[in-house]
């Protein structure tokens, strides 16, 4: 299932889009990524994460990196 996530989220933008620069075109971009919320952001590089497991044969539960938690405290006063 090779696609785009967020089609599911809402209705795709189809308009086409000319640009000065690579500069231009990523700051709107930048700005298009910023409108979305954290929660549909997350859910794209999810679905980005699956179809690349997919395109490389791989099972999406693949072992990930150990993570550690370390917790700081502020000093009172």
């Amino acid at each position: 299932m090779l696609g785009c996530g967020l089609c599911y989220f809402r209705q795709m933008d189809k308009r086409i889009t000319r640009y000065d620069s690579l500069k231009a075109m990523k700051s709107d971009e930048y700005r298009s990524w910023q409108l979305l919320p954290g929660s549909e952001r997350i859910r794209a590089v999810m679905d980005l994460n699956l179809d690349l497991y997919a395109m490389k044969g791989q099972a999406a539960d693949a072992p990930r990196l150990q993570r550690t938690v370390i917790r700081f405290q502020r000093r009172a006063g």
